[in-house]
């Protein structure tokens, strides 16, 4: 069903979009980790799955795990990506065959291939079309591939190529940016121009807008309809560009002050600008004509644009809601979408017939910072905040204990980050909905701990180091502690991972310390993971008269992370697990239906070579009769007896009526001089002629005249046979009605009958 309204990005788990591209019927996206999903409709395998099969949620593709991705680009049939390092990725076409992906043949790829073509330059950009490629490099060299109609590739011709091939009009100026359309290509291209000033030369840059290919609505801006083979600046900017994307037949530009140009076709409204022609760029006003456009957008015949203040615009068709205003009308000036107006929206893309944004995730207005989103406790000097790294919500510090390699907003990959415990549970959910949570086995009654790991001080704020020396020492807790302590402990208690103990107390530095039980927590039978270690130190002088001290430093055992990392790997091997299987039982599906299908052909085969050796069979048996009444022939006529030869002729009819499926083989055939050679009777069963005074001629497909010439040099027609391939018994005569006359006349025939 189409969306009219943007509508959340339904995920099994929680992706966190780093960069968004959208195709004709597919999208993809790459995460802040690297990451590369794809979703949508498969076809020629520009999902990159390897697997011909629709994808109606976010896919992460398998062969590119473990890599790093910087972007990806959508085209109609094909997908690309560019790795940090700047490799380039391609795979699909495996429909068309276009030769778009790079690789030097015109062979689709359903998984991911390296372009090796380009090795030892860095790929900073790429843009898709629907049936070519372009890319920029870290260098500013522009590269074009795929179908080179209409002069798309800038080549100065309009071959094709299935190699990455340099523009060389651009060679010696940097391009920053490209957009692929249909049959047109845009780029933007720093120019630098020389001034003189003072008596002496000045050198200054701008970025100019070249574009070439297919102008026949006028998307090139250069004023005219023609095509052209070469990039050609666009005279009619004078600002200098900082973005260009492409429609079907539409080229949008972006100045970096923050205008909007369109040039190209006005259908559905696209151009932004009722009044407009399209033949040159015009600006985009209405409603943002007062706004500062900072990133634009382009689907086949519609466009969106994001501005300083975060609001998203559209304009163009909108049959499939892409427009995002909860109908299908389309619109001809920037329309604001509501729907996201309380959004903050960091960037817009389009695909051929819809548009997705990418918002922070649950973004907490300042209204919202003054208590903690999980216990609605106000922060204070020992209430710290902290947020979580999957949400976006603050929290206080007994809320956020928890932490997860899978935070969504996290600025490291494969680092644990706070996550509240919401996030918490539907991250573990998302990732393995049955997993467990794995816990040390306690032996002897001792928890096992990590060396170097002290209690974290805000957690331990309303329990300083001397209240746990005065307890260490004296063997039992003070009983004035506030009230307000005893909460926050008990939070404390609460928020942790709690593993049973045999003895169900504690000791430390060897003492005694039953008000360390949790007993105050509501479960004697959960105990909390600590272990102490005691250090001793005495006064430093001995004139101090201080009898010596002793301190003990409490550390807690964090077994938590030491988990989460296990239930991770834990989680990633049963991915594997389960992916490696649906992979399996679909390939067996795929042999089970392949063996059928050959069953079914190989019964096929059997079934037509019985016939084929049936009519093999048959047509020996005609031609032995035929040439057995051949050699009667002459017999006959030197004995004058006309008797015979008319029955041996009605024989012969007989023979061919009575098998219609040797007739329609002989018929059909008449490259079989035995057959052709042997017509020993005309229509009307008259006058039989030899091989040597009759020619047979094929006059028109599936028509075949035996004609026997006369004296005077003109023909007599013999017969007239219709292939029943071609023909009916009623077609034939309707077409001997229509062209007897100028086939007589074409050939010279005497119409004698």
């Amino acid at each position: 069903m189409d969306a009219l309204l943007p509508k959340a990005l339904e995920s099994k788990m929680v992706v966190d979009a780093h960069n968004i591209a959208c195709g004709s019927r597919h999208a993809a996206i790459v995460t802040k980790q690297g990451e590369i999903f794809s979703w949508g409709e498969e076809s020629g395998g520009r999902l990159g799955h390897g697997v011909e099969a629709d994808v109606p949620h976010p896919k992460l593709i398998d062969t590119l795990r473990g890599m790093n991705f910087e972007s990806v680009a959508c085209g109609e049939y094909h997908t690309c990506a560019i790795t940090v390092s700047g490799d380039l990725y391609t795979w699909g076409d495996g429909t068309h065959n276009s030769g778009l992906l790079g690789h030097g043949s015109e062979v689709g790829h359903w998984i991911p291939k390296r372009v090796s073509y380009l090795d030892g330059m860095h790929v900073s950009y790429v843009s898709c079309g629907p049936w070519h490629t372009a890319l920029v490099t870290s260098g500013g060299q522009l590269f074009t591939f795929g179908d080179g109609s209409f002069g798309a590739l800038g080549h100065g011709d309009c071959s094709s190529t299935t190699v990455p091939r340099e523009v060389e009009t651009l060679s010696g100026l940097r391009t920053t940016r490209v957009a692929c359309g249909a049959w047109h290509t845009a780029a933007i291209v720093e120019v630098v121009t020389e001034s003189s000033g003072n008596g002496s030369p000045v050198s200054s840059s701008s970025t100019k807008l070249f574009t070439w290919g297919d102008g026949d609505k006028g998307q090139l801006g250069h004023g005219d309809k023609e095509p052209r083979l070469c990039p050609q600046s666009v005279a009619a900017l004078f600002d200098d560009i900082s973005q260009v994307v492409c429609g079907h037949d539409l080229t949008v530009a972006l100045t970096t002050t923050g205008r909007v140009y369109t040039m190209g076709s006005s259908a559905y409204g696209q151009l932004g600008s009722p009044t407009t022609d399209g033949k040159v760029p015009t600006r985009v006003e209405g409603k943002i004509t007062d706004s500062i456009v900072e990133e634009i957008a382009c689907g086949s015949y519609h466009v969106a644009i994001l501005n300083s203040k975060k609001e998203v615009y559209t304009w163009g068709k909108g049959t499939n809601g892409q427009l995002g205003h909860g109908d299908t009308d389309d619109r001809n000036t920037p329309t604001l979408v509501n729907f996201l107006k309380d959004k903050q929206v960091k960037s817009v893309v389009c695909g051929s017939n819809f548009s997705a944004v990418v918002c922070l995730y649950k973004w907490v207005s300042s209204a919202d910072h003054s208590m903690c989103s999980g216990c609605r406790n106000p922060f204070g000097f020992r209430r710290k905040r902290h947020n979580c790294y999957n949400c976006g919500l603050f929290f206080c510090k007994a809320c956020t204990m928890r932490k997860s390699l899978k935070a969504s907003l996290a600025p490291t990959i494969n680092k644990p980050y706070r996550v509240c415990d919401d996030c918490f549970a539907k991250l573990k959910k998302g990732a393995d909905p049955v997993s467990n949570a794995w816990t040390p086995k306690v032996r002897n009654g001792i928890f096992p701990r990590k060396s170097n790991e002290s209690i974290d001080k805000d957690v331990l704020a309303p329990r300083s180091h001397t209240q746990l020396s005065r307890l260490s020492a004296a063997g039992s807790c003070n009983q004035s502690e506030s009230g307000n302590c005893k909460h926050e402990l008990k939070l404390d208690l609460q928020n942790r991972t709690l593993f049973p103990a045999q003895n169900g107390n504690f000791h430390l530095g060897g003492f005694y310390t039953p008000k360390l039980s949790l007993s105050p927590v509501g479960d004697s039978k959960k105990n909390l993971p600590v272990s102490v270690s005691r250090k001793t130190s005495r006064a430093a002088s001995p004139a101090s008269g201080k009898s010596s001290t002793r301190s003990s430093t409490v550390t807690f055992d964090d077994s938590k992370q030491m988990n989460d990392g296990l239930n991770q790997e834990i989680i990633t091997l049963r991915a594997q697990v389960e992916d490696l299987t649906c992979k399996s039982q679909h390939l067996e599906a795929e042999l089970e239906n392949t063996s059928r299908r050959l069953k079914e052909v190989t019964a096929i085969a059997e079934n037509e070579a019985e016939k084929c050796k049936a009519a093999e069979e048959a047509i020996k048996s005609l031609t032995a009769q035929l040439e057995e009444a051949a050699n009667r022939l002459p017999t006959c006529h030197n004995a004058g007896n006309t008797s015979p030869m008319a029955k041996h002729s009605s024989d012969i009819e007989h023979v061919f009526s009575s098998s219609s499926h040797a007739s329609s083989m002989m018929s059909s055939a008449p490259s079989n001089d035995k057959c052709n050679a042997n017509n020993l009777s005309t229509s009307h069963g008259t006058k039989v002629q030899t091989k040597k005074s009759e020619t047979v001629i094929h006059d028109e497909p599936g028509v075949y005249i035996t004609l026997s010439p006369l004296p005077d040099g003109s023909n007599a027609l013999k017969r007239v046979r219709c292939s029943r391939k071609h023909f009916t018994e009623e077609q034939a005569e309707k077409w001997w009605a229509e062209n007897g006359a100028k086939v007589c006349e074409r050939h010279n025939i005497i119409r004698a009958y």
